[in-house]
């Protein structure tokens, strides 16, 4: 929903990110010890006094402790003040000369990240760190922009609807130029080139249900959404540029939204839990359960063609990568990537995906 001190430690577990992580902590505790502190005048006030004078009676027949906590409060209190802060000082003396190269928690982000780390191992000698399955967008920006990783792969619709919160547009060299702009003013971070696909997303049914009410286009879809259950990932579920978008701009009103991550989603489909869920046009899934895609008549879903972003500090600190993520420009096409995400998506490892792809294209030895 709209996050929270929970959210703030998430996000910090989830990129190390230690000064988010004591920023959810810290007011969490003290709004414990408050509570405890407040919950406990009540509970002073509401225990009427006979009970009060038998507790005290019990209470001073019982052996005193061998260890008395009170005492030592102050010492302990201290020791975890210094253990907190040695932790974020050991953290920031393991970041040593080395690029950090992030990625969203889903298989093409798996791949993506991997292949640019592994890119970056083959033609340089510098050192590369992964951190791979970051979270959503809106953590791998964060983490982008607060210098915690070097590179990423975004996609220019999330950028311009999702991080800039910006209409959506449909032609996609304005939206690359609007990004690439607006990200190198605001935050000094460089848009590369195109990778070559546009990741877009859709909706999707199975092939008889669409052949049994006549779906081509999201639409159709709408005038029989309310019989439906959707199955969608939580940031489309809450995102302009996904459902919230198509209910405004279609009128769209499933019976009930559920959020579903990763391939679950396909797996709730299958087993007629839900009736559509949201995809993105590469996933390799789409291949393996024969599902239609819908199309987007009405033009929601913004182009979103995956870009590598670097941050300008690590290009002109390390001024070899450039041309090496240069070389990925326009290699990768929507079918290339659906064949990449289905092998991750059947169990092999990422890595070794990307770095099959690179030797096919000889862009590694």
């Amino acid at each position: 929903g709209a996050g929270g001190l929970g959210y703030l430690v998430y996000s910090g577990v989830q990129t190390v990110n230690n000064n988010m992580i004591l920023a959810g902590a810290i007011p969490a505790c003290v709004l414990a010890i408050f509570l405890d502190h407040i919950i406990g005048k009540i509970e002073d006030v509401a225990t009427p006094q006979g009970i009060k004078a038998s507790s005290s009676d019990n209470s001073n027949k019982k052996s005193k402790p061998l260890f008395n906590i009170k005492k030592y409060k102050k010492p302990l209190a201290i020791l975890i003040l210094i253990a907190i802060f040695a932790g974020i000082f050991m953290g920031y003396g393991k970041k040593e000369e080395t690029i950090v190269v992030g990625s969203k928690n889903y298989n093409e982000q798996l791949v993506l990240g991997n292949m640019i780390a592994s890119l970056i191992e083959n033609k340089t000698n510098y050192k590369v760190e992964r951190k791979m399955n970051l979270g959503g967008s809106s953590v791998v920006f964060n983490s982008i922009k607060s210098g915690d990783i070097d590179i990423y792969v975004e996609y220019t619709g999330v950028a311009l609807v999702n991080i800039m919160k910006k209409e959506a547009i449909s032609d996609p060299n304005e939206v690359y130029n609007i990004v690439k702009d607006a990200f190198k003013k605001d935050y000094n971070i460089e848009w590369l080139k195109p990778l070559g696909f546009n990741n877009t997303y859709a909706l999707a049914v199975k092939q008889e249900l669409a052949n049994k009410y006549n779906l081509n286009t999201i639409s159709d879809l709408a005038k029989v959404s309310s019989d439906f259950d959707l199955g969608c990932t939580m940031e489309f579920a809450n995102r302009m540029d996904g459902y919230l978008g198509l209910q405004k701009l279609y009128n769209l009103n499933f019976k009930n939204v559920k959020g579903i991550d990763g391939g679950l989603r396909y797996t709730a489909l299958q087993n007629n839990e839900t009736q559509v869920t949201d995809a993105f046009t590469t996933d390799g899934l789409l291949q393996k359960f024969n599902l239609k895609l819908l199309k987007d008549d009405k033009k929601l879903f913004p182009p979103y063609y995956a870009v590598p972003i670097v941050r300008e500090d690590t290009l002109k600190k390390y001024p070899e990568i450039k041309p090496v993520l240069l070389s990925l420009e326009g290699k990768i096409t929507a079918e290339d990537m659906q064949k990449l995400n289905y092998r991750a998506d059947e169990g092999e490892d990422p890595r070794k995906v990307a770095e099959d792809f690179l030797r096919a294209k000889k862009l590694i030895d």
